[in-house]
């Protein structure tokens, strides 16, 4: 019987992986407090996992102005490097590779999880319709809506890319194989991009040129300070609409910053379909194919996939590369079930965010 092309071996950028499955990235909210620090707990998950071709850390913020979420982990403090450290340790350990995924959520945040209660950073002072979960000084926690932010000054944007730059060193002290440049669902980059939520004036708004400068500044910054651009890669959502972000035009927007991509040698670009988080579908698969077109570098492919649909979108060359979230974290297993045609575990959606080991690293494997 032949194996499936998402099980054989293969190259993403720089790295040998031994098949064609990543983990996707995914907010868990279990970081250890105070200080939003990786631990033991964390470590073990991943680990766990470590069967999938490529690991993709959760969102990891790059700076105290750059969390959203209670709980989640940075990757800017010398405490937060060596939590990493113990993650990067136990998942090569077990012979897995992981890249950190580089968070800045921008206006999706709140006064109370920034530093010293400021307004969050954004491209325009719009405020989102969107919900960010909380702690209060209490230690109750709650939903609440995001607060108003406040546009960042032209000579701020310098200091933001520098700050891309130090996370990536960070990432590479704290062990990891390579870095992710989070520029989808609605955070920072992504409203840069988004023509409605930038409504700026200067060097980084009106002109899709302009929205797309961070992006590229920011891409170009995190290979410098990399020094391997096979260990580098970036994630978009076109079309998606997820933390109240629009783009009057996906395709232009997309080809222009896919051909721009073209010239840097990425690991790869992560896309990641609309319809997880309430984005519209229609026409997805078109502006895909488009960008396929477009983009001469290696795609993984998210959103909703199972073992037939990842085979078939890698076997048509749409993808070389499948992304699975939920599916790995209801199966820390989930490579071995598919190569066994094994019965996939269910998840939990009830302990997705925040809590310990219930519904975080008590998934059964096979055979447990």
């Amino acid at each position: 019987m032949t194996t499936p092309l998402l099980l054989q071996p293969a190259r993403i950028g720089s790295l040998d992986v031994p098949n064609r499955t990543v983990m996707a990235p995914l907010t868990r909210q279990r970081s250890q407090q105070p200080g939003n620090v990786p631990y033991a707990l964390n470590a073990e998950y991943y680990r766990q996992r470590a069967g999938a071709g490529l690991i993709i850390s959760e969102g990891t913020q790059i700076t105290p102005e750059g969390q959203g979420y209670a709980w989640t982990p940075g990757i800017h403090s010398a405490q937060q490097i060596a939590g990493w450290q113990q993650v990067t340790d136990a998942v090569h350990g077990a012979g897995g590779r992981i890249f950190a995924q580089l968070w800045h959520v921008g206006r999706i945040s709140h006064t109370l999880v920034q530093p010293a209660g400021k307004a969050p950073q954004a491209p325009s002072a719009l405020q989102a319709k969107a919900d960010v979960y909380v702690q209060e000084p209490d230690g109750s926690h709650h939903k609440a809506a995001a607060s108003m932010p406040k546009a960042l000054e032209t000579e701020e944007i310098a200091d933001l890319v520098q700050a891309y730059a130090q996370a990536t060193r960070n990432a590479i002290k704290a062990g990891f194989d390579g870095v992710e440049v989070h520029s989808a669902n609605g955070y920072l980059l992504d409203q840069f991009l988004c023509s409605d939520s930038n409504q700026r004036s200067d060097a980084y708004g009106g002109s899709l040129e302009n929205r797309a400068r961070l992006v590229l500044e920011v891409v170009d910054a995190t290979i410098a300070a990399m020094g391997d651009a096979g260990r580098v890669g970036v994630r978009f959502s076109p079309l998606g609409t997820f933390n109240d972000v629009h783009d009057a035009n996906p395709l232009e927007t997309f080809s222009y910053l896919l051909n721009e991509l073209n010239s840097r040698q990425l690991a790869y670009v992560h896309i990641n379909k609309p319809d997880w988080a309430g984005g519209s579908y229609e026409g997805f698969d078109e502006l895909l194919q488009a960008l396929r077109e477009v983009y001469q570098g290696d795609f993984i492919l998210a959103g909703g996939l199972d073992a037939e649909s990842a085979e078939q979108a890698i076997q048509s060359g749409l993808a070389q590369f499948a992304a699975f979230g939920r599916p790995f974290i209801a199966n820390p297993d989930l490579v071995e079930r598919i190569r066994q045609g094994a019965q996939w575990n269910q998840i939990n959606p009830s302990t997705l965010y925040g809590g310990a080991e219930v519904g975080y690293t008590d998934y059964p494997a096979l055979g447990d």
